[in-house]
């Protein structure tokens, strides 16, 4: 590799420079015209049946998702031997950014493509590859994946689906019920996931839904993503050949780990480009929508909300492309070391865990705050069903639920770091001990003549020694039962969120200024102050929150004397930077950064 890439988590303990990130500037040609050809299927077959396909119309769904096949739009992911087009995960996760933009349908689409696919694809043998993925890459096949039990929410090994195998060992005869199942009413295929007599973890099964025994309920009716099916499956007595085992016995809990890490990181994709869609739908309003006799676009209340969204979008997005390249790189490395390619694939997308959890909690709530901002700048309009604002408001929704809930990802994002961290991956224990040791030396480590991208290099670095210091405040306070302390973990989340964010949109606007000029970047350093400037802010508060849980008296003055000077940044005209960048957006008239 000709890049430094850093492990999973490793960010809090290293920096990184500019030129080791890729960043969305950087799409080849050919990434350019799949995305294109992604947004001009959602222009011709997607948003003229909008409305339709949310009155929960199976069949037109299910003809547009065959229609994406034929064009060749759902074997993105999938390696040309079985009818797809192999392509990098950078250009899997462009391809997932732009058909977030299609509501209902991007949620049916991404749910064969990802989890009804993928792992067939990662964790099938060569024959299971050739009956069920082939298909499943040309829309022949439509997929869905069965996990969630009524019992068996977050807790995915608590599932009650059972298999046994037939006297004659040629079947395993399944029995249970799985709930809130995407694409249910009209997939051919399922990846179904069951325990084996009595076994303590799960297993997974490829179940054919013409298989005797298969009984799929009507669909559910729900607040958003109304055009996706979304039903219950029961299994009576249903005969699977053994060869339909996925892996091998007792894999699957890990398969269902595995494919949640490509889930989430996906999710923090497909968000971006319903952010952006609902960020151009915000200006074109704006600058149409007269009040008081002049163009709402001119009011500062709406040039911030306009900017916020930018801000927040064009930070996730950052983040996003980061570690998606970092996941090729490391794919890469499996695949000349003799690995499988599906296993290179999914070990590597899994290597990341840390930051696919960032990602899926930034970007869900990113898009909230978007599209709630949206709505408000429509006003009356936007609460009206005759415009698509209202659809988006409640699509929106469930992306802090699918995938494992936000809560679940935010105590992920902080146990998962230091469990790798104790594994040897990174010296996080040891840096933030010997940060312990000079608390009363701490300072902003401020010099002078410090050039622009120094300063935020700096407060980025100083970002990653506070969360060292509550980490290890928390470690000494609680010990093993750190686990239980849930809002202190909380904390460490935000703070971890926040700074891995941060950094990926300073370094995104380092190299743009490197590659097009000073002028070229002048709105995007706006970006990188407003951020910085707010993130400051959230660092300070969290760890104080957590400073206060924990700490004595006196050795709370010391942590929060620290603090302090590891949160302090320069004073930004915050004001000023944000009507920068939204009256960009408003002469643009369209998300275009």
């Amino acid at each position: 590799m000709d890049r430094k890439v850093l492990k999973s988590g490793e960010f809090l303990v290293e920096n990184t420079d500019s030129k080791d990130v890729f960043i969305p500037e950087e799409f080849n040609e050919e990434q350019r015209m799949i995305a294109q050809t992604c947004q001009d299927f959602l222009n011709s077959e997607v948003y003229p049946n909008v409305d339709k396909v949310d009155k929960q119309d199976r069949e037109l769904m299910k003809s547009m998702l065959k229609k994406s096949g034929e064009l060749g739009l759902m074997g993105v992911s999938v390696p040309e031997e079985y009818n797809g087009f192999g392509q990098s995960f950078v250009t899997q996760m462009l391809a997932a950014e732009t058909i977030g933009a299609g509501y209902s349908f991007s949620v049916a689409f991404m749910a064969h493509c990802g989890i009804g696919t993928l792992p067939i694809l990662y964790y099938g043998n060569e024959d299971q590859r050739q009956r069920y993925v082939t298909k499943l890459a040309t829309g022949e096949l439509l997929g869905a994946y069965c996990l969630t039990e009524p019992g068996a929410g977050s807790d995915a090994n608590a599932g009650k689906t059972n298999a046994k195998l037939s006297e004659d060992g040629k079947h395993y005869i399944l029995n249970g019920q799985k709930m809130w199942i995407t694409n249910a009413g009209f997939a051919d295929v399922q990846t179904v996931f069951a325990k084996i007599d009595n076994d303590r973890v799960l297993s997974a099964f490829i179940v054919e839904s013409a298989y005797p025994g298969v009984v799929i309920s009507p669909d559910e009716h729900k607040m958003g993503i109304k055009g996706s099916s979304t039903c219950q499956i029961f299994y009576n007595d249903v005969k699977v050949p053994v060869e339909n085992l996925l892996g091998k016995r007792g894999e699957g809990f890990r398969i269902a780990l595995s494919i949640l890490h490509m889930g989430r990181i996906k999710l923090g994709g497909n968000v971006l480009g319903a952010a952006k869609k609902a960020i151009t739908d915000s200006v074109k309003y704006a600058n149409e929508r007269k009040q008081f006799g002049v163009l709402i676009s001119t009011f500062g209340a709406i040039k911030y909300k306009l900017a916020e969204q930018v801000i927040r979008t064009f930070a996730a997005e950052s983040a996003t492309y980061r570690v998606s390249k970092d996941v090729d790189d490391l794919i890469d490395k499996y695949k000349t070391e003799g690995c499988d390619k599906g296993r290179a694939s999914i070990d590597g997308i899994s290597h990341y865990a840390v930051e696919a959890a960032i990602l899926k909690v930034y970007g869900s709530e990113v898009l909230d705050y978007v599209i709630d901002e949206t709505l408000q700048i429509h006003g009356g309009m936007g609460y009206s069903a005759e415009l698509q604002v209202e659809k988006g408001f409640r699509d929106s929704r469930i992306n802090r639920i699918f995938e494992g809930t936000n809560e679940i990802n935010r105590l992920l994002v902080v146990d998962t770091a230091m469990k790798r961290a104790m594994k040897g991956d990174f010296a996080l224990f040891a840096k933030a001990d010997e940060l312990y040791q000079s608390l009363a030396s701490i300072t902003d480590g401020k010099k002078a003549g410090e050039d622009y991208y120094a300063s935020k290099t700096r407060y980025i670095s100083n970002f990653k020694k506070a969360i060292m210091l509550v980490m290890h405040g928390a470690n000494q306070a609680f010990a093993k039962k750190l686990v239980e302390e849930q809002e202190v973990l909380n904390n460490l989340a935000e703070m971890m969120m926040e700074t891995y964010v941060a950094e990926s949109l300073a370094l995104r606007v380092q190299k743009i200024e490197g590659m097009k000029g000073a002028a070229a970047a002048a709105v995007y350093r706006d970006m990188v102050d407003v951020y910085l400037y707010d993130a400051a802010g959230i660092l300070k508060k969290e760890a104080a929150d957590a400073i206060c849980s924990y700490a004595s008296a006196n050795e709370a003055e010391a942590l929060l004397k620290a603090v302090n000077a590891l949160t302090a940044v320069d004073c930004v005209n915050v004001k000023a930077a944000r009507r920068r960048i939204a009256d960009k957006l408003i002469e643009d008239n369209v998300y275009k950064f």
